[in-house]
């Protein structure tokens, strides 16, 4: 695809104003998709964020308000999104939270519990189931591809006993990656799960510091951060087709966090 191109593919991203969500729609943009962003903290003027994305090379762009929260919601908000793009290919499923209050696991409330899988599962889950629907009733047209990312965590498989409502979420997305590629395969639709390291986002701040020590003591052996583009890099490539015959299938982007050493 040359410069001047633009993909033919509509690009949904959920947690798109901030973080690893921003970084995604910025770098499709720069591959010429047309983005839909989705997150709470828009409002209905988002012209700068649109514009933005325009610049960078989107063939075309909106924010939408959305909270994953509001499950009643969102077959209404794809219905949206169609019609204000004429279809709905690619599906990144990126928003979620964190531990609303890390601590000992004997002291999780079931308030905090809740509200972790309430967003990071419940309101995952059944966003894809909508737009799921809508790509099975609305078939692709020629030269698109079509998927579903999940963006989960190392915490999908590395356990933090003071954040367990996390883990316990985000180890849940695996099986969501399984089910809804069994599900799409025959429509042609890919299903992929990321599962991003240690990432300097907003969402870390606050143990920073924590994490820059345990970093230069080499719990990640490529020996620094994530940044939110490495992960929408991986999302790039993983949705460009050129991955059609990996269905159901998770990477790691973590620097080599992951993995098991004596």
């Amino acid at each position: 695809m040359s410069g001047s191109e633009k993909r033919s593919e509509v690009a949904v991203v959920t947690g798109a104003a901030q973080g690893i969500g921003r970084a995604i729609c910025e770098v499709m943009a720069r591959t010429g998709y047309a983005v839909c962003g989705l997150d709470r903290a828009f409002t209905d003027n988002n012209e700068e964020w649109e514009v933005r994305l325009t610049r960078f090379g989107a063939r075309d762009a909106a924010a939408f308000p959305f909270d994953l929260n509001k499950i009643e919601t969102h077959s209404e908000t794809v219905s949206r999104i169609a019609e204000r793009f004429g279809a709905v290919d690619i599906l990144i499923n990126n928003a979620g939270i964190g531990s609303p209050k890390r601590g000992d696991m004997l002291d999780l409330t079931p308030e905090n519990y809740d509200a972790t899988l309430g967003v990071n599962l419940r309101g995952t889950f059944f966003l894809t189931q909508a737009a799921a629907r809508w790509m099975l009733n609305n078939g692709a047209k020629n030269g698109v591809n079509r998927s579903i990312v999940f963006v989960s965590s190392a915490g999908a498989e590395i356990a933090s006993l003071e954040r367990a409502e996390y883990c316990i979420s985000k180890a849940a997305l695996p099986m969501l990656t399984k089910l809804f590629a069994l599900r799409m395969s025959a429509a042609g639709v890919n299903v992929f799960e990321v599962r991003p390291g240690i990432v300097r986002t907003a969402m870390t701040s606050a143990v920073a510091a924590k994490y820059d020590v345990a970093i230069s003591e080499g719990i990640v052996p490529a020996g620094r951060w994530a940044e939110p583009d490495d992960i929408a890099d991986a999302i790039n490539a993983l949705v460009s087709g050129a991955f059609r015959f990996a269905t159901g299938s998770h990477v790691f982007i973590d620097g080599g966090l992951s993995i098991q050493r004596l």
